[in-house]
């Protein structure tokens, strides 16, 4: 029987990894962890708080960037509090700019760009440095 999610594995584009550690590590605040030595530059593991879930990031191909796709992880968060502190930590960096910036991300304040309705909970999107949509919840 199905208990959880173990990890997720998103794709970013090769030679990326600093970038993954500033966005992942730095921006959403998850916690690097060891990978198989023999994969170390081609991968990047973190893990979400103490849950035992993890987010993995591995190289893809160029044409795997080629469409903009809908679909996406939801990271819940503790809190509305904590929901809107990471809304306008990931605007400023998409504001800010850099290799590891998203490539898109909902303004702070403003409509979410996901769709609308009485069944989804407060939250946000926004676009990886490589494309990966990601939502955001409480």
């Amino acid at each position: 029987m199905i208990t959880g999610i173990h990890h997720i594995n998103l794709v970013v584009p090769p030679r990326t990894l600093p970038q993954a550690q500033e966005f992942y590590g730095t921006i959403l605040g998850l916690t690097s962890r060891p990978v198989p030595q023999l994969q170390r530059d081609t991968l990047a593991w973190f893990d979400i708080g103490t849950s035992g879930q993890q987010v993995h990031i591995a190289f893809g191909k160029p044409e795997d960037f080629a469409l903009t796709s809908s679909r996406h992880p939801c990271f819940k968060l503790s809190s509305i509090e904590d929901l809107l502190a990471l809304r306008q930590k990931i605007w400023e960096h998409f504001e800010r700019g850099g290799d590891a910036a998203p490539k898109a991300a909902d303004r702070p304040g403003e409509k979410n760009s996901g769709a609308e309705g009485l069944e989804y909970p407060t939250r946000f999107f926004c676009r990886d440095y490589g494309g990966n949509r990601l939502e955001f919840s409480v």
